[in-house]
């Protein structure tokens, strides 16, 4: 294990759990990587991208509230109010010096503070005026999604800080904007700021809310009961504060004839990272990690190289942590881990399967049947669906993920939850689907 370490700055460390041995003729690596940052406190001194800070300094950061205003948030009326008081404690959670701006969305982005194209500096007389502003908001007209994210861009890209965040809430479809619009906003923002995405009430689709915030390493989530907003854009404005490095890279190198099969993260949620490298050199490419603050994630990487003989070794790839620079370089952070392969006739090696290797695939299969179960019940498919959330419950109870049992139980009837026997519940509350299905990707780690 290797730390980068540096006066009141995140220390970062890179672990790997595998089982190196493989059989003869053996190609497959596999191994779990844990990435943890620790000891920049949440708004202590901190390098983030290429800035440094002097002590008693936060990370400069700047966030943009993206709050739907279209004319379904006044269904109830309540939801509006809801809406308003959520962004006026978001306001309230942001801290001295963060750059911030309100944007009101319908078929069009509109900005709402402060306006004229510009951010805010957060202090007692700001966040007064942000609030006041908040008053002004009402609810009507349409939904286009992709124009509220790039306002947010456009603002967020006016100030020379190191972390750049938006926080969307949306009550409904995107329905005046085509897909591929909305692909295309979200494709032109990623790298450039990350977005936590929630969903209010059951009338939003969950796959576009969760597609934005994997599209931009943010967090999502359901909140059914509009009542809840405020303790949720409190909760996710203070993880944004504590945030202190922004753009991580991981950087996999692997040998001539190795193939990366995939990089996905596991913990603390499933999300696919392979189609996101970025080549780094020569048999080398980067993987976005996001901002971090003191955390730790998992990431499970597999790569397929060339058979060897027995006895032999191999390095199948070599892990590192960096960050942008503005020259076009990068800082590499120092943290580095190794994958190994070794060919053996030990067939009690070769054939052993590493723990965390093993609770991760279960991890991420979980996610994938939840899924496919949701989707086979929404078409109608009651036998498919059944086998499907059959085998979660399964997976569920075997790894010890209560919480996601818990969400499943409110779908399905268990009937033994060993053997993933299940039936399908005549009548299910659509908050208890839409909330299952969002939250399907969240993992827990494997048990000490």
């Amino acid at each position: 294990m290797a730390i980068f370490s540096k006066p009141n700055v995140p220390q970062f460390s890179v672990d790997v759990y595998q089982n190196e041995y493989l059989p003869e003729g053996g190609r497959e690596v596999n191994a779990i990587v844990t990435v943890t940052a620790t000891g920049g406190g949440t708004i202590g001194s901190a390098v983030a991208a290429h800035h440094l800070y002097s002590p008693g300094e936060g990370p400069s950061a700047a966030v943009v509230l993206m709050v739907d205003c279209s004319g379904s948030m006044d269904y109830p009326p309540t939801k509006m109010r809801n809406a308003r008081d959520a962004t006026a404690a978001a306001i309230d959670a942001l801290r001295d010096g963060v750059h911030f701006a309100v944007v009101g969305g319908t078929h069009v982005a509109r900005e709402v503070y402060p306006g004229d194209g510009a951010l805010a500096v957060a202090g007692a007389a700001t966040r007064e005026q942000a609030k006041q502003a908040l008053r002004k908001l009402s609810a009507g007209g349409g939904t286009a999604i992709g124009t509220w994210l790039g306002l947010a861009d456009r603002l967020l890209a006016s100030a020379d800080v190191a972390i750049r965040h938006g926080i969307l809430l949306t009550d409904g479809r995107n329905e005046h904007e085509s897909p591929e619009d909305l692909k295309a906003a979200l494709d032109a923002c990623a790298g450039r700021f990350t977005c936590d995405a929630r969903g209010v009430g059951t009338d939003w689709e969950v796959k576009e809310v969760t597609g934005i915030a994997s599209s931009l390493l943010g967090s999502a989530d359901i909140v059914a009961d509009p009542a809840g907003l405020a303790a949720d854009f409190t909760l996710m404005m203070e993880t944004a504060m504590g945030k202190e490095v922004a753009d991580v890279s991981l950087r996999l190198w692997t040998p001539a004839g190795a193939t990366v099969r995939f990089v996905k993260q596991v913990a603390p949620s499933v999300e696919e990272l392979t189609g996101r490298r970025t080549e780094s050199g020569p048999r080398s490419g980067d993987y976005p990690l996001g901002s971090w603050g003191d955390e730790s994630r998992d990431y499970h990487v597999y790569v397929e190289v060339p058979s060897a003989g027995l006895g032999q070794e191999m390095l199948a790839a070599r892990l590192s942590l960096v960050i942008p620079q503005p020259d076009g370089g990068v800082r590499n952070l120092g943290a580095q881990g190794l994958v190994r392969a070794v060919w053996t006739d030990d067939m009690a090696a070769s054939t052993s399967i590493n723990p965390q290797v093993a609770h991760y695939t279960g991890q991420a299969e979980l996610a994938q049947v939840i899924q496919q179960g949701l989707d086979l019940r929404k078409e109608g498919d009651k036998d498919g669906a059944t086998a499907k959330l059959g085998r979660a419950v399964q997976l569920a109870s075997a790894s010890g993920n209560a919480d996601t049992a818990k969400l499943l139980s409110k779908v399905v009837d268990v009937v033994d939850a060993a053997t993933g026997t299940v039936r399908l519940k005549a009548k299910v509350e659509e908050a208890d689907e839409m909330t299952l299905e969002t939250r399907s990707t969240k993992t827990v780690r494997v048990k000490k």
